[in-house]
């Protein structure tokens, strides 16, 4: 029991070198102050919380770039799926253009015939056309025809 009571009160010194002791180990060593220490600490704590900081931001523009992505998925996924819904009396073949009407009770249909193949007299709505992709996706065929002029425009120049 007595050696016990002694261990408890056995300083431990320093072990490693001069220049890693947490303490001075010469008297010509410089003095550390508490309100040195005190300094160093507030510093520190400054530095981590701006680091911390910093970096809680990025991850929070990653999170919000994130669920912008996310809905624009689920957007065009709810588009597609609005578009293969349409009635259709045909099979429909990726990289061809279909043409989206309107019937007066609402009820949407593709046809292979244009606007102006009906001469613009269509008793239907026309709501765009639409190019089915690989994937069976669907792009508006504007922005198809944008792209394949893109992509001539870049082979032209070449």
């Amino acid at each position: 029991m007595h050696n016990k009571a002694m261990s408890k009160n056995k300083t431990i010194r320093h072990q490693g070198g001069d220049n890693t002791a947490p303490y001075p180990v010469s008297r010509l060593s410089p003095g550390i102050s508490l309100v040195d220490m005190a300094r160093e600490i507030e510093q520190a704590e400054k530095q981590i919380h701006n680091t911390s900081h910093a970096k809680l931001k990025v991850i929070a523009e990653q999170i919000l770039q994130l669920k912008q992505q996310a809905r624009a998925v689920l957007e065009q996924a709810q588009h597609d799926q609005t578009l293969h819904h349409a009635e259709c009396s045909f099979r429909k073949i990726p990289g061809k253009t279909y043409h989206l009407y309107a019937r007066s009770n609402g009820q949407l249909y593709f046809s292979m015939l244009s606007p102006a193949d009906w001469n613009y007299q269509s008793s239907n709505e026309y709501r765009g056309s639409y190019t089915l992709l690989a994937d069976m996706s669907w792009k508006a065929a504007e922005k198809t025809a944008e792209e394949n002029e893109d992509i001539q425009g870049l082979l032209d120049s070449l």
